[in-house]
């Protein structure tokens, strides 16, 4: 399916450019798209693409439109460096602008390409922190880790009431991003950080660093990685029965991420940023209805973001000039955009300005809002308690009754 949706957009670009040259528009956008479609990351580029073909596809679909966008993705390979070369040759051939860095790696290595040619690139989904404000040409419409791991800190600490927290970390950007806004966060509430513990990338036996964790009896545990590394080390903590929370995040939200570890996944609490399959807004309705008559199955965060970062691109280029300062301003003008995962527009860094909520894996392996979660919850023992109640009071009229 990536490879087939590759060929589509270079097909349409080359129709689109056969457009401009019979003269049936005044304007052709290049804007280059570089992500993971293998490799250890293939799982979010994979997703964000679908999401990125389908807002491509529906512009096209525009009748009133007078953009043409010429797309032409390439593969990364899960490689930060070879993201960085691939973006260069990308605007080395006139794109005005990138879709690209799905990781935090894949980022840090565009920064110094995209300065060097003065371009702006919209990532769907890095998020370490460090990302903020590292260049006035770098964007993002997912939000920084900064406030979801700010949270997570403060829900660990106030909510669960936990006192002993142990680390987990893999050795690459996103992870100690992440970590390291947790950590005096969490102790920042009162608790603390008894070890951090450092998993190399790539580390298929786990074994001995969970044991780790059993010896050091921590309430609860905090993950910090990518689907396949979070998803290991949750199956290894519960082969060796560990009874604490564990706590991760949005690396780990994907459907196919949780169904691979199964019932394992269940209990685990993670925050995300929001994006509701069931929601009311009639264009979050219209894009999962239309995502799922086109790839057969609902569509998940990442999609989401991908959907969302062409429609950004889309906006911020529709009735301008096709130069880079333009291409700032209109991002810039960019106030309450109606995105699929909320509203959007940009701070002065570049970041979008978003929060994120708490998630629960349910028993069924889907994602429940947490605090939505707990209140049905206690609704249902407030429910029980009552008819309870009810019944031992009908009880004790009736003996009262027959003792009369």
């Amino acid at each position: 399916m990536i490879r087939e949706s590759a060929r589509l957009f270079t097909a349409t670009a080359i129709f689109c450019l056969g457009l401009l040259v019979a003269g049936c528009s005044e304007k052709a956008v290049q804007v280059g798209v570089v992500l993971p479609l293998s490799g250890e990351n293939s799982t979010y580029g994979e997703a964000i693409l679908k999401g990125l073909e389908l807002a491509y596809e529906e512009h096209l679909a525009d009748e009133t439109a007078s953009l043409i966008v010429n797309l032409s993705p390439v593969d990364s390979e899960s490689d930060p460096g070879k993201a960085g070369i691939l973006l260069a040759s990308q605007y080395e051939q006139g794109a005005l602008i990138a879709i690209g860095a799905a990781t935090s790696d894949e980022a840090k290595s565009m920064i110094e390409v995209i300065d060097k040619f003065d371009r702006v690139i919209i990532s769907p989904s890095a998020s370490s922190p460090e990302l903020t404000g590292i260049s006035s040409n770098f964007y993002r419409v997912w939000p920084s880790d900064f406030a979801a791991a700010t949270k997570m800190a403060q829900f660990a600490a106030s909510d669960l009431k936990v006192e002993r927290v142990v680390v987990i970390t893999e050795q690459q950007s996103y992870a100690k991003g992440i970590h390291g806004v947790f950590q005096p966060a969490f102790e920042g509430f009162g608790g603390e950080v008894v070890e951090v513990i450092e998993v190399p990338p790539g580390t298929s036996d786990l074994g001995g660093l969970m044991d780790r964790v059993i010896t050091l009896k921590p309430e609860a545990v905090y993950l910090a990685g990518f689907e396949q590394g979070i998803g290991s080390m949750i199956q290894e903590l519960r082969r060796l029965s560990y009874k604490g929370k564990i706590l991760t995040t949005s690396a780990f939200a994907l459907p196919s991420s949780i169904a691979r570890v199964g019932q394992d996944a269940a209990g685990v609490i993670l925050t995300q940023s929001v994006f509701e399959l069931d929601s009311d807004h009639a264009h979050i309705q219209k894009f999962v209805k239309a995502y799922e008559a086109k790839f057969g199955e609902k569509p998940d965060i990442y999609a989401a973001h991908g959907y969302d970062a062409m429609k950004v691109v889309i906006a911020a280029l529709t009735g301008r000039p096709a130069l880079p300062g333009e291409v700032v301003k209109g991002l810039r003008d960019i106030k309450d955009f109606p995105g699929v995962t909320g509203s959007i527009q940009f701070d002065e860094k570049g970041d979008v300005r978003k929060f994120p909520r708490l998630y629960i894996i349910g028993d069924d392996l889907l994602l429940y809002d947490y605090n939505e979660r707990v209140r049905k919850q206690q609704e249902e023992i407030r429910r029980r308690r009552a008819a309870l109640m009810h019944k031992l009071e009908k009880i004790q009229k009736q003996a009262s009754d027959m003792n009369n």
